[in-house]
This record gives structure tokens, sequence and C-alpha cells, in this order.
């Protein structure tokens, strides 16, 4: 049972303040849905599942553009994981959004199938053997191969996919939960905690986990506790990246979220201010404003779909690059504690990407290599030295000590600040 403070600050959560609803709420969703669909056109990178997991989760649909990105997703997603599982690299966390994906379209999973070798093994037996992978880790290093939001995401999509999760690698999350071990370098993870919320609360309704069910719901009790200690005075649990996802558990875990709850107004303000630019971060809060989750999945049946959802064409927008220029100082702290210190002026409203470019291409003391994620580009190389996943390191980015919320393609350079770069751990 949930001690009483921890309920009265749950009641709370559900009433929130007084908000508009009905029509203004309404017209957000809609638009929202359609910045997400428009998102799907002329992208470069792969296409990204969780986007077409938060469309196929809304309420209104343009089913013809959802079955093309299908499409798109079993040829060029599929393709990028068969090279990686043929290179035996640990894809857990894109293999389950990839099945989730799927899911959400009612897609026969069993028609899904990877060649490892000479061996031809369906989506979800390589997603079983890649949570095997991760359960094997914890035997010298006490953690999953990958990260506990990964490991999450795979339960989740197991358990969703009518898989029964092996007792050894649900416990192993359990516990995880029940110790507090989901941070991220310093900080405890809101994001984990949510994803961990969503995949023991799909366990607990398969009823497969019957000999440690004490143990379950004391776990699910503690990320619950977690998600609501997290609350900030503006409704935003843990940041405005990890509100949508933490809203998401709260509502599978069974909690009522009103939809004028601080937490949904906090998004919805965000959403109005253009704070969810990137599809990513926008795939993960559409969810959470139709109050429902990631745990919907399980029962969906894609009968009778609103096709109502049309985008109208717009003009291009020319943003002219501003004559302002702001100084930007970079400080490159390395694994050994070594630093160096730059400083570059830049545009005024220049992305953090823009920026180090633009720093690279007047100082040739500073060098970095980035990659793709569904998030965008990330860090992965700053001055010849890498912070690589596989030695559970990347580049922790600060502005004037102030972690970001955002990637380098996403922050904007808006006032003289000094950008801290520095190798970490997690």
């Amino acid at each position: 049972m949930l001690p009483l403070v921890i309920i009265s600050v749950l009641l709370a959560f559900t009433s929130g303040n007084p908000c508009v609803t009905g029509g203004s709420n309404s017209e957000l969703l809609l638009s929202l849905s359609k910045n997400l669909l428009r998102s799907l056109e002329g992208q470069d990178a792969l296409p990204n599942p969780s986007v077409h997991l938060a469309l196929r989760l809304s309420n209104s649909h343009n089913l013809v553009k959802e079955g093309n990105h299908l499409n798109m997703l079993k040829n060029q997603l599929h393709n990028d994981i068969q090279n990686s599982l043929s290179s035996s690299q640990a894809v857990t966390g894109l293999l389950s959004l990839y099945t989730l994906a799927l899911k959400s379209s009612c897609y026969d999973l069993n028609t899904i199938t990877f060649t490892v070798g000479e061996t031809r093994e369906t989506l979800l037996t390589h997603l079983k053997k890649q949570m095997e992978q991760e359960k094997e880790h914890f035997a010298f290093s006490h953690r999953p191969l990958t990260n506990y939001y990964q490991y999450s995401l795979g339960v989740l999509a197991l358990c969703v996919s009518g898989i029964r999760v092996n007792n050894h690698v649900s416990n192993k999350l359990i516990k995880a939960a029940v110790h507090e071990q989901f941070r991220h370098g310093d900080s405890e993870s809101t994001d984990t905690y949510a994803m961990a919320g969503m995949a023991l609360q799909c366990v607990k309704e398969a009823g497969s986990h019957v000999h440690n069910a004490a143990d379950l719901q004391t776990a699910l009790d503690k990320i619950k506790q977690k998600l609501l200690a997290a609350r900030r005075a503006d409704g935003h649990i843990g940041n405005e990246f990890s509100t949508g996802l933490a809203v998401q558990a709260l509502l599978a875990m069974g909690s009522q979220v009103a939809e004028c709850a601080a937490s949904m107004e906090a998004m919805r303000t965000d959403a109005r201010g253009n704070k969810y630019e990137n599809p990513m971060a926008l795939s993960q809060i559409l969810p959470a404003l139709h109050q429902t989750s990631y745990l919907t999945v399980k029962n969906k049946e894609c009968l009778n779909e609103d096709n109502t959802l049309v985008l109208e064409p717009i003009d291009p927008v020319v943003v002219l690059p501003s004559e302002t220029k702001v100084t930007m100082m970079v400080e490159v702290v390395t694994s050994s504690g070594g630093n160096a210190l730059y400083s570059v002026d830049v545009p005024k409203g220049s992305s953090l990407l823009e920026a180090l470019e633009l720093l690279a291409a007047t100082n040739t003391d500073f060098t970095f290599e980035k990659e793709l994620s569904l998030w965008g580009p990330f860090l992965s190389a700053v001055n010849g030295e890498q912070a690589r996943q596989s030695d559970r390191r990347y580049w922790h980015l600060s502005s004037d000590g102030t972690a970001l919320s955002q990637g380098v393609g996403d922050f904007k350079i808006g006032a003289p600040q000094k950008i801290t770069i520095k190798n970490s751990t997690y």
C-alpha cells in the first residue's frame, strides 16, 4: 500500500489546475498530429518507429501516409537492424520500438524475420535473444548490456506481443527499480522509471509473475513514488522531455491523470510554444496528451479507424541568418580530466551543432564527429577522443553549469554562454 503522503500527492496530481477544455485542446491535438505526420516528409534519416507508434495511438489518422511509413520501416529500418544483428551489435531498444510500431499497425509479427549467419528467425525470436544477452551481462557487470531504458523497452515489447517474459529477465528489472538503480550520470532517469513502469505493469497484467507478485508490486509502487516525487513546480515530471513518458507510465499503472492535471497543462503550454519540434520528443508526448500509453498497443485492433487527418499545403519558411552575434565559450573535458577552452562568435539563434561546426571551421585545434540517432545527431568524438556506448561513456553537455535537455541539433544559442562538453560515464 502506498504511504498516505504519496496518496495525497497522487490526488493532487489528478486534480491539477483548471484548464481550457474541449475545442482548444482538441485543436492542439489535431495540430500536433499533423506536425508529426509532416515530419515524415523529406526525411533523410531512417524512418522512426517511435513516430509511427505515436501516430497509430492518436485518434485521427491518415491511413495512406501511415501505410507508406510502415513500408519504409519494413524496408529501410529493417535492413539497418539486419546489418546490426549480422555484426553482433546490441540493438535491443531499436528492435523493441520496431516491434511496438508493427504491433500498433496490427501487423503479423510472425511474418517479420531476420537472417544471421544461415539461420532465419522471427523478429520476436531475435528480441528474446537480445534480452537473454542483456540478462547474461549482469553476471559479470551487474547491469544490462545496453541500459535499463532499452532493457525496459525489450520487456514491454515482448509482453505486449503476447510473449511470456522470462522471470529471470523481469526479476532483474524489478530489483533495479526497488534498489533505485535507474540513473543517467549523477541523476535519476525519469524516462527509465517511466519505461520500466509500463513494462512491469504489462508483466503484472499478463499474470505470469505469480511467484514474485509481491516483489513486482513493490517495484511498481517504487516507480510510481519516484515519478510523483519528480514533479516540478511548473507541472513537468523530470524535465520537459520526460513528462510524456512519465504521464504514459502513470496512466498505464492505473493513475487517473485528468485532462486538466498540471503535467498535461505543462505539456500543452510547451507544445503551443513549439518546444517539441523534435519528432522524437513529440512522439512521446502525443500519446500522453491523448491520455493513453504504449501499453495499449497490446489490445489494439485497428478497426473502423478515423481517416480524416489531412495535411494542408504550407508555404516554405525561409529563415535568414541573424546579424546579431553572440559569444560562445566551449570547454572540452576529457575522460582523464584534462580540459581545453575555445571561443567563437556565432549568429544568435544558431543550433549548438551549427555553432560547433563554425568553431571547427575557424579553429583547427577543435574537431568533432557526430552520429545519428532517433533523437537526431549526437557527439561521438571530440578532439579525437571517443565516448562510446560500448564503454558506457557519452559526451555530457551543459550550458553555464546546467545540463542540456536537448541535443546538439535542437539546442539554440540565444545568448552569450559557456558550453561544457564532458566525457562522462553512465
